[in-house]
């Protein structure tokens, strides 16, 4: 039942791994992160999927290829491609440095060490990565209130890093079998879980990145006639620019004329919310509105209409900030409740 439940897990984080890298959903296209984050990204997903093939061809009966120079290998590969890409997230202003590329060197190594060694080894590795993340993510402290479903995702993702290292670390202990069988397991929950976050907060890294900007940036609006930077936002709000389902933090600020940053900082210190939620409540209070004006179009028409480019984004969003669903409150404004 256990090796069933496994070979379940295993099947279900490879397909990810290909609707993923296939763009379908996408955790690149507003990636904080810069060229070596984004590609360690892939490489981790790819990492991931070879190793989870492994794993089925060990369990299932096939080549067991669990132990072997390449395994070894992708093993020393997944753990710096997952720092690295979680890295280019939560640090903005070193995320493309070359010399990132060093967290690779234990490569050089890995092929000649044996599997008793180098399997620990990796994870060892992967523990210093993980503390040094931990780091990254505790300065974004401040920033829970504001990004509360965010930050337990990430917390999420964190736990389940720490209960891999562990596994890492215990494989003398474990033997291989049941070593295939946990680390098999527990990728393919994370998997489950990252395409759970990616269907449901689709923007969850443009979310990351106005957290980091909260936090680590110096203020870059010494310059910058606040007051009417902030009537022209509220002018380009009443023209109805959040109804254009790809607008990004980037392109608002274009046509501002200020820097991402900027805008970013004056949302936050005049809304003391983020760019997100400040066009996610845009977006809802114009569709209260045409929920009421427009008794006959779908919500699915209304919420399409106003930015959101699924139902199901357009149904989180406005639970979110009102509490219920929009047919619920179409239908009770409607009687007059």
């Amino acid at each position: 039942m256990v090796e069933q439940v496994a070979l379940l897990l295993i099947g279900f984080s490879i397909c990810a791994a290909a609707i993923i890298l296939a763009g379908s959903l996408s955790i690149y296209a507003n990636s904080a992160g810069g060229r070596i984050s984004r590609a360690s990204g892939r490489l981790l997903i790819a990492g991931l999927a070879v190793l989870q093939w492994m794993h089925w061809d060990a369990l299932a009966g096939g080549v067991d290829r669990v132990g072997s120079p390449v395994y070894i290998i992708l093993l020393f590969v997944v753990a710096p491609a997952f720092y690295l890409f979680f890295r280019g997230a939560l640090q903005l202003e070193a995320a493309e440095r070359p010399w990132h590329l060093v967290f690779y060197a234990p490569l050089l190594v890995a092929g000649w060490l044996q599997p008793a060694i180098a399997i620990p080894l990796s994870f060892l590795c992967g523990a210093a990565y993980a503390i040094h993340l931990g780091v990254l993510v505790f300065r974004l402290r401040e920033q829970r209130k504001r990004f509360q479903i965010e930050m337990f995702a990430l917390g999420v993702f964190a736990g389940i890093a720490v209960a891999v290292l562990a596994l890492g670390l215990a494989l003398p202990f474990l033997g291989l079998r049941a070593f295939v069988l946990a680390y098999s397991s527990m990728i393919g929950i994370a998997s489950m879980l990252a395409i759970h976050v990616l269907l449901h907060f689709p923007d969850i890294a443009t979310k990351a990145e106005e957290a980091v900007n909260t936090t680590y940036a110096v203020s870059t609006l010494d310059r910058v006639d606040r007051e009417a930077a902030a009537s022209r936002l509220h002018a380009l709000m009443d023209d109805q620019v959040f109804a254009d389902e790809t607008l990004k933090l980037s392109g608002l600020a274009t046509m501002m004329d200020l820097t991402p940053h900027q805008l970013s900082e004056l949302i936050n210190t005049r809304f003391g919310v983020g760019y997100s939620r400040y066009i996610r409540e845009h977006r809802i209070a114009a569709a209260q509105r045409m929920l009421l004006a427009e008794p006959e179009a779908s919500v699915l028409s209304i919420g399409l209409a106003v930015g959101f480019t699924s139902q199901s984004n357009f149904y989180a969003a406005f639970r979110e900030i009102t509490g219920e669903v929009p047919g619920r409150y179409r239908t009770r404004q409607a009687s007059g409740g």
